[in-house]
């Protein structure tokens, strides 16, 4: 029996059979998340990180209410932890008492399930990332088909350096009001943002600590919020650095205005492997059972 299994292998690799280890053969675990379209039937929780987890029992954000409306429906990402629901619906309130908003646009929250998403980002996998849009909206009616189609805008200029002309005091007062939100940890903007934002603020400071430069973000902003009073299993992203954060913020534009000489490169140097799609094996332990709930 050895010696027949010893040449049935040697048989296989001279006809150029291929082996897979079990890692390269499980499925991406993306295709596993993306492929369910609702929440599970679990108590509300958050488990891993913010790029690397998973959520049971996410809320899906109704796609229209009152002060807000939900776009890029054929996504399906606009499920969340409970405190990521509650979130937009008090920040769209805040936002439609501002001078020309009606409420407020809303992209991505996460996949019902959370996890790794099919396309796009590499974060919002336990519920409690967004993204809110810049646009003011033009109206909260709008068709299926047309939140497809309609773009947010852009206020940036100079590769980000800078807002433009479409930058408001009304951006301000929104994003300083999310800040300030206790279940804020951080928001990421394009640094010309933050940088004006520093400039024009006359008052209490301590919030601008939230705001955060990061490159894009110049359609939106993203919110991130703090893991669940009692929710064991989501881990937290360490706290921004002490101060407003103005002075990094500066440090950022002055490399957009004047970069920094590229690194010469290693002929010697290995080429970088390609990133590894992440597998269920790689996330929490208990992501396995989100997807095999109900």
């Amino acid at each position: 029996m050895k010696w027949m299994m010893t040449s049935l292998f040697a048989g296989m690799l001279l006809s150029g059979a291929t082996f897979l280890n079990p890692v390269e053969a499980a499925p991406a675990a993306k295709q596993l998340f993306g492929a369910k379209t609702e929440g599970s039937d679990q108590r509300p929780t958050p488990y891993g990180s913010y790029a690397k987890g998973c959520v049971a029992g996410a809320v899906e954000l109704p796609e229209t209410g009152p002060t807000w409306q939900a776009m890029r429906l054929s996504r399906n990402r606009n499920w969340g932890h409970p405190d990521a629901i509650d979130f937009v619906k008090d920040l769209s309130r805040v936002a439609a008492r501002q001078r020309g908003w009606d409420g407020l646009y809303i992209g991505d929250i996460s996949q019902p399930r959370g996890g790794p998403m099919l396309s796009g980002h590499r974060s919002h996998q336990m519920g409690l990332d967004i993204d809110i849009w810049m646009r003011p909206p033009d109206r909260l009616n709008l068709s299926r088909n047309e939140r497809e189609n309609i773009s947010s805008i852009s206020l940036r200029r100079s590769a980000g350096a800078f807002v433009n002309s479409k930058w408001s005091k009304e951006h301000h007062a929104i994003l300083k009001a999310a800040a300030k939100d206790k279940r804020v940890a951080r928001i990421f903007v394009f640094p010309g943002a933050k940088v004006q934002m520093c400039k024009d603020e006359t008052g209490d400071r301590r919030w601008l600590r939230k705001i955060r430069p990061w490159y894009g973000h110049h359609y939106h902003f993203h919110v991130r919020l703090n893991c669940p009073r009692g929710a064991r299993g989501c881990v937290e992203q360490a706290a921004p650095p002490r101060g407003d954060g103005c002075a990094d913020a500066q440090a950022w534009v002055n490399e957009i205005l004047n970069p920094s000489p590229p690194k010469p490169r290693d002929p010697n140097a290995p080429k970088p492997k390609p990133r590894r799609e992440i597998t269920l094996s790689d996330l929490p332990q208990q992501c396995a059972a989100v997807l095999r709930s109900n």
